[in-house]
């Protein structure tokens, strides 16, 4: 937050401002400094070059207006296209090296973000949206490359020009330059001004363009939906709003930024005043040392520190805008997963023991606990099956067991050993997953098999999606793309998918979340057989609504709001008369319905 000064406004660079710079130097652009080194000097060169071009202007108005030769005027012409032959050979160096340097700074920041992102918890993405994070790793760091580099590099060349050119300046009148700055101290409290108000606005504008994209990821993911409900005409109005709220604040932060221009050039007309009238007024007077050629010089210098220090004063303008995005992206680093390896973190472990949960205690909020108190035992090498009604907490269990979410209390353990022991990537390789939220890539099916095992042989993965029943569709298809999300294959191809690449992947704990539910009676039936072998000598956990699919598992887990309320197998339930029966029954009687 920026501490605001107590007339009501904020400094150009607060203190978190400062440090956020601080930090962007130490990792991304320090290692450069002699690149960066090389660039000053040769702005420096620059401001010499117009120091000296006054200079030589003055003594080549003496040439004109005075007892000049025609070899004279053609020195003093040579040596002002030399020095702007040098000027023009620093003007082409400086951006091509600042935008090399800060191209790739951002190139290291974007990937130290995309790799930071990798890290954090399952939750922070559950929290955050994805236009936001997409708006900040694309947009933002890409405005800031272009500002922290080429922008940059054409302010510090302005703010050379213009300390040069003064000085030469006040060495030449200083009495004429100290009334010609009688208006800085007006330009510097617009620019606080500005500045204050920029950073505000700024903020609101970078909050509401993350929203925007947001919605609109949203809208294209839901357009099926939405032209089926035919609900074009509200998401165009909602969107319509969205970009209403973006132009205002955009026109906000321009309407301010705008000020700093005519101000800037009513003081420029100000100086231009004093120093005509009163450099007149010295040529005229025999009291003092100045002539014709020196009040055009110095006037013609006056035009050249107030150009650059026109587009200087500019950016300080958008400078407060940059350092809110900096600011934006940097937060992200503030960011930092719970779910880590323990500092005595193994890899070994008995996959293929029993998984057992102990009086664990989760909730995804403080105020409304999921389990307190859950305890269950999957045997070894079994089938076991989850069930319950919506909400029950199946699905959560099974993030539970891969770590995607810690537990609050308790433990869980495999063959004995604690999860929380045991190092994430050795965990997460001892299960083998098909998910109810089934990730398709653009792709062929191919290589949406492959995407698991990018190393596996090429008859692995025809064996996989064979036993999968899609081995007849990959050769149809061929390497046709499957359209974004997959949006080209129909529910059941894609848990096809996602069931040959639990094949493809060799691992002793099998995690099957829904793994049929898209699936029609038909395929159900075929795939069966290769859902058999797939689970032999596996330990294997199903999450399943349709009760008819899981009646041979070894085990069945029944959950009612977090709580375990049956187990046993699907005929020992069933005896029971309890809460599985009425389920049982009611899908049954929905089902003949059917």
């Amino acid at each position: 937050m920026n501490t605001p000064d107590p007339d009501g406004r904020s400094p150009l660079l607060t203190g978190p401002d400062r440090d956020n710079l601080r930090w962007f130097w130490r990792l991304y652009l320090r290692r450069r400094a002699p690149w960066l080194g090389l660039v000053l000097v040769m702005i420096l060169v620059q401001g010499v070059v117009y120091q000296q071009f006054l200079a030589i202007t003055e003594d080549g108005l003496r040439v004109i207006f005075e007892s000049g030769s025609v070899r004279d005027l053609v020195f003093v012409c040579a040596a002002v296209f030399f020095l702007f032959t040098v000027r023009g050979t620093m003007a082409y160096f400086v951006p091509r090296i600042s935008v090399w340097v800060s191209n790739s700074a951002i190139y290291e920041m974007r990937r130290d973000l995309i790799a930071h992102l990798m890290t954090l918890d399952l939750s922070y993405f559950e929290r955050t949206r994805s236009g936001e994070l997409i708006h900040r790793i694309v947009m933002q760091t890409q405005s800031l490359g272009h500002f922290m580099g080429l922008g940059t590099a054409n302010a510090v060349r302005d703010a050379v020009t213009v300390v040069i050119v003064s000085g030469y300046l006040i060495w030449k009148n200083p009495v004429l330059f100290a009334a010609a700055i009688v208006v800085l101290p007006f330009i510097i409290w617009v620019m606080n001004a500005v500045s204050a108000r920029v950073k505000r606005v700024q903020g609101e504008a970078e909050t509401a363009l993350g929203n925007y994209m947001n919605r609109l990821e949203e809208t294209i993911s839901a357009m099926r939906t939405i032209k089926i409900a035919s609900q074009e005409r509200v998401e165009t109005d909602r969107l319509d709003g969205d970009t209403g709220l973006m132009r205002d604040l955009t026109l906000k932060v321009q309407r301010t930024q705008a000020l700093v221009m005519p101000s800037i050039d009513l003081s420029s007309a100000f100086v231009y005043v004093l120093v005509i009238g009163g450099g007149g007024y010295m040529v005229l007077s025999s009291g003092f040392d100045m002539d014709g050629a020196e009040i055009i010089t110095f006037l013609l210098g006056m035009v050249l520190v107030f150009d650059p220090a026109r587009l200087l004063a500019q950016y300080l303008g958008l400078l407060p805008t940059h350092l809110v995005q900096l600011d934006r992206v940097r937060r992200m680093f503030h960011e930092h997963p719970t779910i880590v390896d323990a500092p005595d973190a193994i890899t070994d472990f008995d996959m293929g023991g029993d998984i057992v949960l102990e009086d664990v205690r989760f909730g995804y909020s403080a105020d409304h606990p999921l389990f307190d108190g859950l305890s269950m035992r999957f045997e070894g090498g079994t089938v076991s099956a989850i069930v319950g009604a919506t909400g029950s907490g199946k699905t959560t269990v099974l993030s539970l067991l891969s770590r995607l979410y810690d537990v609050q209390g308790g433990r869980i353990s495999i063959g004995g050993t604690p999860i929380d022991r045991l190092e994430l990537d050795a965990l997460r390789a001892a299960f083998s997953v098909v998910a109810q939220d089934i990730v398709i890539f653009d792709n062929s099916i191919w290589e949406n098999i492959r995407y698991v095992n990018p190393v596996a042989e090429d008859a692995e993965i025809w064996q996989a999606a064979e036993n999968a029943e899609i081995a007849d569709l990959i050769r149809a298809r061929g390497d046709t793309p499957v359209g974004p999300k997959g949006a080209q294959l129909s529910g059941g191809q894609k848990q096809r998918i996602a069931i040959a690449r639990a094949f493809l992947v060799d691992a002793p704990i099998l995690l099957l979340d829904e793994a049929t539910s898209a699936l029609d009676q038909a395929t159900e039936a075929r795939i069966k057989a290769a859902l058999t072998r797939l689970t032999k000598g596996r330990t294997t956990i199903v999450v399943a609504h349709r009760l008819s699919s899981i009646t041979d598992a070894d085990c069945i887990f029944v959950l009612e709001a977090g709580r375990l309320v049956e187990q046993g197998s699907h005929d020992e339930l069933i005896a029971r008369g309890g809460y599985y029966t009425q389920l049982y029954k009611a899908q049954k009687q929905t089902s003949t319905a059917r």
